[in-house]
């Protein structure tokens, strides 16, 4: 595997961990876990590990568990 291609795979990785923090932020924080009242400061503290962890983010917020 040629760096670029490693490089490629890291971009479409963290640009989807971005789009999909955002998204779990802005909608889906209180799917996941339903009552929690969520303040600006606990969003952007939330954000960097839905980011990092997006496709298990992702899993548990499409199954509103």
């Amino acid at each position: 595997m040629s760096a670029s291609l490693l490089g490629l795979y890291l971009a479409v990785y963290a640009a989807a961990g971005i789009i999909t923090g955002l998204g779990f932020v802005a909608f889906g924080a209180g799917r996941v876990l339903p009552g929690a009242s969520f303040s600006g400061g606990a969003r952007a503290l939330i954000f960097p590990g839905a980011a990092v962890l997006w496709p298990y983010v992702l899993y548990r917020w499409l199954r509103g568990a």
